[in-house]
């Protein structure tokens, strides 16, 4: 039997120390720790995937809490019933006793215990998730309406851009050679153009009275 450990963050910038700590008593080899810092959202996760190669019957992974496996609620449930059930190994999860299959092997009532709380937690750690993304998406729409502007600004064009516009509209100048005589990417330059002669169209078409 082999000792694994799992370790997700969602970010580089986050600490995986906390999650170490907790696993120092059960002495898992390094090599045995997988982490990813990555969403929980679903589990195509690199590390995780090793894992999953590695993971045999008889051996044991071991996770500092449901929603360090992941946060989908589906999901978590089709994981654990795949290591549990396909590959027939054991899960522990430190913060839920509960959460021991080692303590289950031949009892169908501890099995059934454990299924019901997997399933709470499981539904809880996608509540969380849910939860987060909404108040981000309330807290954006609020700053919004406060005058917050998003993304990155607006490039600032150089003074001859309009007579570059009307060089090139009326056929004396490429949109390339026009990027070119400006100094900026041909990207920019043609999506400003192009928006500035859609809005003269538009204008146009508004005030013709000719029919």
């Amino acid at each position: 039997m082999e000792r694994y450990a799992y370790i997700r963050v969602s970010t580089k910038e986050q600490n995986v120390d906390r999650q170490l700590l907790a696993l120092e008593p059960y002495q898992i080899p390094k090599k045995h720790v997988y982490c990813d810092y990555q969403s929980g959202k679903n589990f195509e996760r690199p590390a995780y995937r090793k894992l999953m190669k590695k993971l045999k019957a008889g051996d044991l992974l071991i996770v500092k809490s449901i929603d360090r496996l992941g946060r989908n609620y589906n999901e978590i449930l089709v994981q654990w019933q795949y290591i549990t059930k396909e590959v027939k190994a054991d899960i522990l999860v430190l913060d839920m006793e509960l959460l021991d299959t080692r303590q289950k092997a031949g009892s169908l009532t501890g099995t059934l215990i454990a299924d019901l709380v997997l399933q709470v937690l499981a539904y809880v750690a996608q509540t969380e998730r849910e939860f987060i993304c909404q108040r981000q998406a309330e807290g954006i729409a609020a700053a919004k309406l406060r005058g917050k502007k998003f993304g990155r600004p607006a490039i600032k064009m150089p003074e001859e851009f309009e007579e570059i516009c009307r060089r090139c509209e009326r056929g004396e100048l490429s949109t390339r050679q026009a990027a070119e005589l400006l100094r900026i990417s041909h990207t920019t330059f043609y999506r400003r153009y192009k928006k500035i002669m859609e809005e003269s169209v538009s204008n146009t078409r508004r005030f013709d009275t000719s029919e």
